[in-house]
């Protein structure tokens, strides 16, 4: 089980306390409109399957200073290393989505070797966008994708993020 850490956040390996604190943040609409695949209303049966899935590469991001749930991040091999983030509404806005998504990358280009990363926005959440770019993402077309908290497709923009890309945007 692999645990990151960055200034301010552990990401480690999901476990069954951490199902009520997903149920309580998923449950906002606000929050869970934001992701592809989360479905809304949202239950602790959904979190029960979540974590029965088992991947290896979803961490749950937690604050250092006190070991409160902040929300979830990870990626998945099956799209071509997609990786993604999630955050309580109470936790947004501080630069936590950035630091977590910056530790997820960095362990994805340099311990895992792997060369490029992608990660899609819908159009109405901007910061998002912004966290992306950050990083280094370019934009990478953009599509129509299904919403499951909305129940219907939501144009998406998708980030593409080289190895290259990270080290240089980390440099300057």
């Amino acid at each position: 089980m692999c645990i990151l850490e960055s200034e301010r956040l552990i990401l480690r390996p999901p476990r069954p306390l951490d199902i009520q604190s997903m149920t309580v943040w998923l449950s906002d609409y606000d929050v869970a409109r934001m992701t592809s695949r989360v479905p809304h209303p949202y239950s602790e049966g959904d979190a029960e399957a979540f974590l029965a899935l088992g991947a290896e590469h979803r961490f749950v991001i937690q604050r250092k200073r006190d070991g409160l749930f902040l929300g979830m991040t990870g990626f998945h091999a099956e799209d071509g290393y997609e990786f993604g983030y999630w955050l309580g509404k109470p936790f947004w806005g501080q630069g936590f989505a950035t630091e977590a998504a910056h530790r997820l990358v960095g362990y994805a280009f340099q311990a895992l070797g792997i060369e490029t990363v992608h990660a899609g926005w819908f159009y109405d959440n901007p910061a998002s966008g912004h966290v992306l770019a950050k990083l280094g993402a370019r934009h990478n077309g953009s599509q129509m994708r299904d919403c499951r908290a909305r129940g219907k497709p939501v144009l998406c923009h998708d980030m593409l993020l080289t190895r290259a890309d990270f080290l240089r945007k980390q440099a300057a």
